[in-house]
């Protein structure tokens, strides 16, 4: 268990898309605070302007977007600054409105003391025998389409509330049930306290660290060796890998992102990232209903990212990234550890036993793995993007921490949700994550085509009834880029080359596999439906425009549900013959929640994978090298 140094963040930038540093975050921070705003203004988060980046040369000014809110006038903007050796200038704002900018941790921190001040608020609880206010967790959440009509117009928050039985317990397991304070976030005061009846709060223990268990005292040790090394190379932001490259990113918004992916030379990505996280709760409770999040859009998953330690997180000779992030108070801070990478054995590649001859060939795989850990309240996400020795790459989604629980009366049955300890019910819930994948399969000109399993029709060609095509089905223009998957027609989706064919006249091409097929189960009119309809397909497609950036609009807070978003462009029809390909794919997971999963939840998973098809001619692994038996009298290989 080893670590290398991780990436210098007091450097210059080497690269157009690398990630800001502490020193530029100070500068676009100056800039705004010289530009005539107020004195208390919040920032929420500076982003390089990557359309600039595409063509900027390294050592040109870079240019940053950093999105303001100004609450003593009242007013909100999007900023581009462009900095330079000597500093930074303003070159551009755009007006917003206060509800626009999504909501920090240094806000919700504040809107939660409020609430502990607050008479109202302080009198709800003592109706429920609570009196320790040190005691008390407030999460505010976004309102999510659910402003009450007579605050319309003002940038609002409500709050979960939570119990603790001491400072360091798990508030999570005691919800303060039918408690709602409502908060403007622009003045930080509680407009009102919405109360919906006393439920008892529950007693027992939502411990979850082992403490009074006994550990397992059977594991054996078991050490990941690389006496000569790592078989990547980092130089500044960018890793090569067993034909890979790829160049690590990093944005406010999605957190970590993947730039120009690229083997043997052949560009495969231009950019991929996890563009957004929609989390709905299918819950009527008066304090669970307006439950559904736009975590990347309304919080930002950048700022929420954690330091990753060695042999907790990661294992093995590990490679660190540190990154750079803006605080709600305008303090940029370094995050050191945010992004892991490491190489992992990934069990066989391929093998035959060819038993005419009594001989084995058999290769084992390894991947490379570039992850970070994202916690958004009470929830933990993990995103793992690997890159395979044959070409592939995958993303795998891991979700664990603790449950958004709703408290219930003992010995009550939960219609929509699942018990998990006498007075604690866990509600039905999904998440969907929206992967955004700016595609380069062998240059920018690429063609998107779907791709089902289907039975012959025409028994004349099929006298058996086994007959089964593969029917390619073009799609043209974005207003045919809604998808839907269908695994019991294997339906996937292949992304070609325009302009490149391999051996046998195709096109060479990548196609998209989609693990996690959940979709939304509400009713059309409902607020969750309407606000995300970008959930209910698995795959869209656009031309790529440097202004459609977000699958679910610029600035979902707040907004009119559907006003923006993937499905809103679609409309303009734009065509995707030999375009540059963005591709939209939603991962959805839907939780049933159970006992198991508390206090605690072990990791469940789901993902996406990217293959080649077509791409090569042969299989690409063919060249790896036969392992050898681990043993110190027989090193021979595995044949």
């Amino acid at each position: 268990m080893s670590v290398l140094a991780p990436q210098p963040t007091g450097t210059a930038p080497v690269h157009p898309t690398d990630p800001l540093t502490v020193a530029e975050l100070a500068a676009v921070v100056a800039v705004v605070r010289a530009s005539g705003v107020g004195p208390n203004t919040r920032f929420w988060g500076a982003t390089i302007d990557e359309e600039h980046a595409r063509t900027a040369a390294a050592g040109d000014p870079r240019r940053v977007e950093v999105v303001w809110l100004d609450p003593d006038a009242g007013s909100a903007g999007r900023d581009l600054i462009e900095l330079s050796a000597t500093g930074g200038a303003l070159i551009g704002r755009t007006p917003l409105g206060v509800r626009n900018p999504g909501m920090t941790s240094e806000e919700a921190r504040t809107a939660a003391a409020a609430c502990r001040a607050d008479p109202a608020f302080r009198a709800a609880l003592a109706r429920r025998g609570i009196t320790d206010l040190s005691l008390v967790m407030i999460d505010p959440e976004s309102i999510g389409g659910f402003e009450p009509p007579q605050y319309a117009g003002r940038r609002l928050t409500w709050g979960s509330v939570w119990l603790k039985t001491s400072p360091d317990d798990n508030g999570y397991a005691r919800p303060v049930q039918g408690v709602v304070p409502i908060i403007d976030m622009v003045t930080m005061t509680v407009l009102e306290v919405e109360e919906h009846g006393v439920v008892e709060v529950e007693t027992e223990s939502g411990d979850y660290t082992g403490a009074g268990l006994t550990p397992r005292a059977d594991l054996r040790p078991l050490d990941i060796v690389q006496p000569e090394g790592p078989s990547f190379t980092v130089a500044g932001h960018e890793i090569r890998w067993q034909n890979w490259t790829v160049r690590i990113g990093f944005t406010h918004r999605e957190g970590l992102v993947l730039h120009d992916l690229t083997y043997a030379g052949r560009p495969v990505v231009r950019r991929a990232s996890l563009n957004e996280m929609y989390v709905p709760y299918f819950d009527t409770s008066a304090t669970q209903y307006r439950k559904n999040f736009f975590d990347w859009g309304e919080y930002g998953g950048g700022p929420l990212t954690n330091s990753l330690e060695l042999g907790c997180d990661c294992l093995g000779v590990i490679h660190y990234f540190d990154v750079a992030v803006l605080g709600g108070d305008g303090v940029p801070r370094l995050l050191p550890n945010a992004i892991c990478l490491h190489e992992e054995d990934n069990g066989i590649a391929w093998k035959h036993h060819d038993g005419r001859r009594g001989t084995t060939q058999v290769r084992r795989a390894r991947r490379l793995v570039i992850s970070t850990f994202v916690t958004v309240a009470n929830y933990d996400y993990g995103f793992y993007w690997s890159l395979h020795q044959d070409g592939s790459l995958d993303l795998e989604i891991k979700m664990t921490g603790i449950l958004s629980a709703t408290g219930i009366a003992e010995g009550t049955d939960p219609a929509y949700g699942r018990r998990v300890s006498p007075r604690v019910s866990v509600p039905n819930h999904q998440h969907h994550f929206a992967v955004r994948l700016d595609m380069a399969v062998d240059g920018p000109r690429n063609r998107l085509v779907e791709v089902s399993a289907e039975p012959e029709t025409d028994p004349a060609l099929d006298p058996y009834g086994n007959a089964v095509r593969t029917v390619l089905t073009p799609i043209r223009s974005e207003a045919d880029a809604a998808r839907s998957a269908d695994p019991s027609r294997a339906v996937h989706w292949r992304v070609q080359s325009a302009d490149r064919r391999n051996r046998n006249g195709e096109p060479t091409a990548y196609r998209l596999l989609i693990d996690g097929t959940a979709r939304l189960p509400v009713r059309p009119d409902s607020v969750c439906a309407r606000r995300a309809p970008f959930v209910g397909r698995r795959l869209w497609a656009t031309a790529h425009d440097p202004a459609r950036r977000f699958v679910a609009g610029e600035y979902p807070n707040q907004a009119e549900p559907g006003a923006d978003g993937v499905h809103v462009w679609q409309r303009e029809d734009r065509p995707l013959d030999g375009a540059e390909l963005v591709l939209w794919a939603t991962v959805g997971a839907h939780h049933f929640p159970r006992p198991e999963d508390w206090p605690v939840m072990p990791v469940a998973r789901t993902g996406l994978r990217l293959e080649p098809d077509g791409f090569f001619d042969r299989n690409p692994a063919l060249d790896l090298p036969a392992p050898g038996r681990p043993s110190t009298e027989d090193d021979a290989p595995c044949h």
